[in-house]
């Protein structure tokens, strides 16, 4: 016994995965037991299917990995329901699985593995085509290496909860609710990103600001149900409009900005700019249809800055930006005056 304890020792101090710790495992019970095939299963009783998880086979029975099988043919439920973990006479005891007689099942060894909550996890097995006598330790063996799987488990669903959590945490710091585009916190540091990866590729990086006229009037006129509804459908059309390095974030209130790299050519590029502005603006302007009313939007003020490698951080960008777009709002305006 001091071997095999001395190996479990290691085995569940270094095991990182439920595959480090149940490899060895079904190792160390393959050598107490005598038995050709270890393995562990899991359980899927909405379903009804049991699935061999891991397996280590050393003679000619062969238990695949990845396995599945009815639940309700299976020996492990036979011997959970008959509370017989143990048998070397299978073909009389249960000679009607089809999957014991599939495999030339003689002696078979089984104990369930619970969690805490008592959720059936899976079953931990042995067995073989020749018939065995069971040593007095191997049933207690069986059931300690069921508990350290079940221990690791709930380890690793605990750690999976956990880095649930802390994405959702993530995604609500840096989304904004509404829109669930990019919030301003996330905008700065994709563009602080954006403006680092330009500099050291040489080339620049455009933003572009937008502002949407007549958003009040939408509210004042509709109510803010409405004007909610406007706002996710134009993220929803900048959203579709984005490139591969491009990204759409929410200021707050009804301002936008986009952001991406500029191409991949040294100095000023104004037919980029000006293709980067049109491909914003078109984005915003047609037909809306907002719950059962249907409403013509002429566009955004979309104003674009291009930052030189190296030149501003996101503040002076997004500043810079700021004041385009105000520039064309106020000719945009201006247009409209002269058209009266």
């Amino acid at each position: 016994m001091d071997p095999l304890l001395d190996h479990l020792s290691v085995t569940v101090t270094s095991a990182k995965t439920l595959e480090d710790l149940t490899r060895p495992l079904l190792e160390m019970l393959q050598s107490v037991t005598g038995l050709e095939s270890t393995y562990l299963t899991t359980i899927d009783l909405q379903q009804s299917v049991q699935q061999i998880l891991y397996a280590r086979n050393v003679s000619q029975m062969q238990i695949p990995e990845g396995l599945s099988v009815p639940w309700e043919d299976t020996l492990c439920k036979r011997a959970l329901d008959s509370n017989q973990p143990f048998a070397n006479d299978v073909d009389v005891r249960w000679g009607d699985s089809e999957a014991a007689r599939a495999l030339h099942i003689q002696t078979y060894l089984s104990t369930p593995v619970h969690l805490a909550d008592g959720a059936l996890y899976g079953t931990l097995c042995a067995a073989s085509s020749d018939r065995h006598e069971l040593s007095p330790q191997a049933q207690h063996i069986l059931s300690l290496f069921a508990t350290l799987i079940a221990q690791q488990v709930e380890r690793e669903q605990l750690l999976q909860k956990l880095l649930q959590a802390n994405a959702r945490l993530t995604a609500y710091a840096t989304t904004d609710p509404l829109t669930q585009l990019a919030n301003r916190r996330a905008l700065q540091q994709e563009l602080t990103r954006l403006l680092a990866q330009g500099k050291r590729r040489g080339i620049s990086v455009l933003v572009a600001f937008v502002d949407l006229d007549g958003f009040k009037t939408i509210n004042d006129t509709h109510g803010h149900d409405i004007g909610d509804l406007f706002l996710i459908a134009l993220a929803d059309r900048l959203r579709a409009v984005l490139r591969v390095d491009d990204l759409a974030a929410r200021l707050g209130g009804d301002e936008f900005v986009v952001v991406g790299l500029g191409p991949e050519q040294p100095g000023p590029q104004p037919a980029a700019e000006q293709a980067f502005q049109k491909r914003v603006f078109q984005a915003t302007v047609g037909e809306y249809s907002l719950g059962r009313l249907q409403l013509h939007y002429q566009g955004a003020s979309v104003g674009v800055w291009a930052v030189a490698p190296g030149t501003q951080d996101a503040a002076q960008a997004l500043k810079a930006a700021d004041a385009a777009m105000y520039q064309i709002k106020q000719a945009r305006k201006a247009d409209k005056q002269l058209a009266r």
